[in-house]
Formats: structure tokens, C-alpha cells, sequence
């Protein structure tokens, strides 16, 4: 039974891939209309497209998604938003479907894969981890982005979880930001994406349903960074075991 669980996991796997480049060719000339258009509405654009495009491949794939605690955007301004990390499906599946336009902070390498990566640059604040001098013009595009009016969409743990734990340990710079911009932290807990396409092992696929829960917003006043990252910390991790 196990065995044919593997394979079948491993051929929805193959079957994802084809439905996310596939459909990225019939999307792609949607995203195009962003050369027209200047902040923060290029950002709105490429969240909508981006919207659809992933309804459609999470439809395609078999997958469900909820999205809980849509009412915390109601009541606060634009904010640093912070999500876990355990999958590669995390991003796509994250920014779009957030009550509210956003950029996310990516890795500049990715801007280089063919297509996928003009989609990609878009609808992010590029760094280049290994530069210092990418490092520091990123935190000013961040700054640009929340000046802009619109929510910056940061992974703190940097990279995917792959250990047992519910979170990595967090990085400073998502909780730098909130204070030196005064912008409230608004926490995201992504379920279920670690069991719909794990880490390892690689290419291995199982449908089901993801949940985005969207937590309380924590404003900044008269923390630290650690104080306000551990804060942050201590909630998303609790919350992740409560309800994984």
C-alpha cells in the first residue's frame, strides 16, 4: 500500500509541475500588462492575475484552500505581514490570496528562471542574501513598498522548515522593519502545505486542503526587535501545533 501511495504521489507530482508551467504560458500574457502600469497599482494588478492563475492550478491539482481571519485587514493599516515557511508551495499560494495587495521579499536568483522569473520579479523586493550592499538596498525597497501603501509579505525563517519543529528560528529583519516604519505585524500561519509537497522527499505530491490562518495584529510600541520577534515568534508556533 505504501509503495503505491510513493507512486502515485511522485506521478501527481509530475502532474502539478505540467499544470503550474502550463498554465503560467496562458497567464503570462495577463502579467505583461504590468509594464503599463506604475505603483502601487502594478502590484494590485499582478496580485489579482496572480490570484486566478493559482485558484486555477490549486483547483487543477486537487487541492482546497481557506483562508480564516480576513477581518484583522479591516481594522489595520498597512502592516508587515510575516507567514512560516515549510514548502515550496507556501509563496505562490500566500501573497495572492491575502485580503491585500503585497510584496514579498524572494531570492534574486529566481528572477533568472525563463518566464516564471519575469512573473516573479513583479511582484517582489529582490536580494541577493550573499551581498551586503543587495541586503541594505533591500530594506529600502521595503520601506518604498509599505510607503507605497501596500503590506510587505516576509518568510522570517528565511528558508523552508525541514526540521520536526512547528517554526525555524526567526530572523531580525521582518521585526527591524515594523519598528523603524511603525507598522503593526500581522502574523499568517500556513497548515498542511509540509504534507501536500514535503521537502523530502523530493517530487512527491499529495492533494489536500490548505488553511491560511491570519492572526491578531501585534503593534510594535515599546517593543525591542528581539522582544517583538519572540512575541511573534511564540504565537505563530503555538498556534501551528494547536492546529496542525
Amino acid at each position: 500500500m505504501k509503495l503505491l501511495r510513493d507512486i502515485l504521489a511522485r506521478v501527481l507530482a509530475v502532474w502539478t509541475l505540467l499544470v503550474f508551467a502550463s498554465t503560467m504560458f496562458i497567464f503570462i500574457w495577463f502579467y505583461l500588462i504590468c509594464y503599463l502600469l506604475s505603483e502601487p497599482q502594478k502590484t494590485r494588478w499582478h496580485r489579482q492575475v496572480s490570484k486566478l492563475w493559482m485558484g486555477l492550478y490549486l483547483f487543477l491539482s486537487g487541492c482546497r484552500f481557506k483562508v480564516t481571519g480576513k477581518e484583522v485587514f479591516d481594522t489595520t493599516t498597512n502592516a508587515v505581514i510575516v507567514c512560516n515557511h515549510n514548502s515550496l508551495i507556501d509563496i505562490p499560494v500566500s501573497f495572492p490570496f491575502l485580503p491585500r495587495a503585497n510584496k514579498t521579499i524572494a531570492k534574486k536568483s529566481f528572477s533568472k528562471i525563463p518566464i516564471f522569473g519575469l512573473i516573479y520579479t513583479f511582484g517582489t523586493v529582490l536580494v541577493d542574501r550573499r551581498d551586503e550592499r543587495s541586503r541594505k538596498q533591500s530594506v529600502d525597497d521595503m520601506k518604498k513598498v509599505l510607503e507605497t501603501g501596500l503590506d510587505m509579505l516576509i518568510y522570517p525563517e528565511g528558508t523552508r522548515n525541514r526540521t520536526n519543529e512547528p517554526l525555524k528560528s526567526f530572523h531580525n529583519g521582518a521585526f527591524k522593519l515594523a519598528i523603524d516604519t511603525n507598522k503593526p505585524i500581522i502574523p499568517v500561519v500556513l497548515l498542511n502545505t509540509k504534507k501536500i509537497l514535503p521537502a523530502k522527499p523530493a517530487m512527491y505530491f499529495t492533494p489536500g486542503k490548505i488553511q491560511m490562518d491570519i492572526l491578531p495584529a501585534i503593534y510594535p510600541e515599546g517593543h525591542s526587535i528581539d522582544s517583538l520577534k519572540n512575541k511573534v515568534f511564540e504565537i505563530m508556533a503555538n498556534h501551528y501545533t494547536a492546529n496542525k
